[in-house]
């Protein structure tokens, strides 16, 4: 009699709770206090902005009685319409635009791609103040090109041209993921069936990538609905709502109705939030495991026709952050159109340089210590045992994806100006502002920390146990560096985004924790458009060079720290 056995491979699961109690102690000890850390920086802010809405001081602006007397105001309707209507135009141009760029950088054979993409991804770099600043020195009462537009750059279409810059990089960064795969065999038998390209496009490349249209167009709307950079400097007489929740808390001190309109603008958010997971729930495999990987075939018109798209899109991206390096260069806009750096000298910013000092210290921080606790923290809940509290730390861990800048700094103002709050010092610190940025950007940061760590088997957690290896040491000595790519993408994506953020830290900072993007809103505020573009283009150059650097350090040392990723010679 035959007998077949199957020996099963004994897997570590490093889900089963560590006998040592250094191990017990890095696991638990972590664990809860991430948990107290997404407590205090993301949880109770949202709590304490939902409170004071439903029970603040009706002379603020808060309070039941307040919240139905403004949502059935004439003022509200007017303001949530104008909100409603840019997001959706702005949406119906970019998702498009950003589909067909994506589509020439994925599925034609155009030259130079990376330097497209790269001049593609040029608004990620700079505040959202930035293109609405350029577009006044273009088409404003004075501007370059003002004979061109035969309305005012100032209202509907400046903050519709302002934002659809603004959010383009967000869109195209999602429908490139969305596009980034498909099945070769899919494409040689449609080929072999005689189907047209457009037959084919329309029976595979769509079906494959509208959910991800969709979600860049949830995407969008909720970005613009929630930017008020670029209203604030372009809008004019036409108000939205972001704008107004900042109005109402800078300069009218309604800190009541902030909180109502902020709860108006989580909406929105949570709906787009909502839509993306279910998405990704719905989503299937787009290659399975015999797939062949899409190599696209070189087409004269069709290549033709894209670069052209490709070019002309990125001419649009490099005439307007031109406009503002320009800008910021010319002694006295339009009457003295000599270069000079007077700009630069901020004489009119109170601290001069002190706000991009703040904003240097800030990035660093933000993507040193930010960087090492998310991938710490997505370790901890990653690679150990299943439990309520790590389900607790993945839906917190979430939430920051779902509220937008401007409410998640409104519930930080709220929560540290509690009366008794220990923590009421921090407020107005430069130590503040580092938790809020790394607490908004935490989400982003924290599904690639993760996507990365789910792809080391857990073996390698089983042979430190075998060996009587710390967790701790294993986690810095083997799976960091194994993980060294995520983590300086991380380490990149944060510094760039706290450069740039001013959705969240316009209600924080203090004379002395003013930052770069703060005071590019307040000189714009204050007519000195110059000192702003002069702002906004260091703002630009410092983040550029810093991913220039990162990049090339990260060649560097992957080189030397990854050559396990590479085959052995002669394979």
């Amino acid at each position: 009699m035959d007998v077949t056995m199957t020996l099963k491979p004994t897997v570590f699961q490093p889900r089963q709770v560590a006998g040592d109690f250094a191990d017990r102690l890095f696991i638990r000890g972590g664990q809860w206090l991430l948990l107290i850390l997404l407590v205090v920086a993301v949880l109770l802010p949202l709590l304490a902005m939902l409170w004071r809405a439903v029970s603040g001081d009706a002379s603020q602006g808060g309070g039941v009685h307040a919240a139905l007397t403004l949502f059935a105001s004439a003022n509200f309707r007017w303001l949530l319409g104008n909100s409603l209507t840019v997001s959706l135009t702005v949406a119906m141009i970019v998702v498009p635009l950003a589909y067909a760029f994506a589509y020439a950088l994925q599925r034609t054979y155009i030259i130079a791609k990376p330097l497209w993409r790269g001049i593609s991804l040029l608004p990620l770099l700079a505040p959202s103040m930035l293109p609405g600043i350029a577009l006044i020195y273009l088409f404003g009462n004075q501007g370059l090109l003002r004979g061109f537009m035969t309305e005012n750059i100032y209202g509907f279409w400046g903050i519709v041209l302002g934002q659809a810059i603004y959010t383009f990089p967000h869109a195209l960064m999602v429908l490139m993921s969305a596009l980034a795969l498909a099945d070769a065999r899919l494409f040689d038998a449609a080929s072999s069936m005689g189907a047209s390209p457009w037959r084919a496009f329309r029976s595979i490349t769509w079906p494959g990538s509208r959910q991800g249209v969709f979600a860049a167009f949830c995407l969008v709307f909720t970005l613009c609905i929630t930017d008020f950079g670029v209203p604030v400097t372009v809008g004019g007489d036409y108000q939205v709502l972001a704008l107004e929740a900042y109005k109402a808390v800078v300069g009218q001190q309604q800190f009541g109705r902030g909180a109502l309109i902020g709860l108006v603008l989580l909406v929105p958010a949570l709906l787009s939030f909502a839509v993306d997971v279910w998405l990704r729930r719905s989503q299937r495999d787009a290659m399975g495991g015999r797939a062949q990987v899409y190599h696209p075939r070189p087409s004269a018109g069709r290549d033709a026709a894209f670069l052209g798209m490709t070019a002309m899109v990125c001419c649009v991206l490099l005439g307007v952050f031109g406009m503002a390096v320009y800008a910021s260069l010319v002694q006295f806009w339009p009457y003295d159109l000599s270069l000079s750096l007077d700009n630069y000298g901020f004489s009119d910013l109170p601290g001069g340089w002190l706000a991009y000092r703040n904003s240097l210290l800030l990035a660093a921080c933000s993507a040193v210590f930010g960087s090492l606790l998310i991938f710490t923290g997505a370790y901890l809940i990653e690679k150990t045992r299943q439990s309520a509290l790590t389900r607790i730390l993945r839906l917190l861990s979430f939430v920051p994806m779902a509220v937008p800048g401007l409410v998640l700094g409104l519930g930080y103002v709220f929560f540290f100006n509690l009366p008794g709050n220990p923590l009421g010092n921090l407020y107005g610190s430069l130590a503040l502002l580092v938790v809020c940025t790394v607490a908004h950007f935490l989400t982003t940061a924290h599904m690639t920390a993760s996507a990365a760590l789910r792809q080391l088997d857990d073996e390698f957690e089983a042979a430190a146990l075998a060996l009587k290896v710390p967790l701790a040491r294993h986690f810095l000595r083997v799976t960091l560096p194994m993980c060294l790519p995520a983590l300086l993408d991380i380490v990149r994506y944060l510094f760039v985004s706290a450069m740039t953020t001013v959705s969240a830290a316009i209600f924080l900072y203090s004379p002395d924790s003013v930052l770069a993007a703060v005071a590019v809103l307040n000189m714009d505020d204050a007519g000195n458009v110059g000192g702003a573009a002069a702002m906004s283009t260091l703002i630009l150059l410092t983040s550029a060079s810093v991913s220039l650097l990162l990049a090339t350090f990260s060649r560097r040392l992957l080189r030397r720290s990854q050559a396990w990723r590479q085959p052995a010679p002669g394979l």
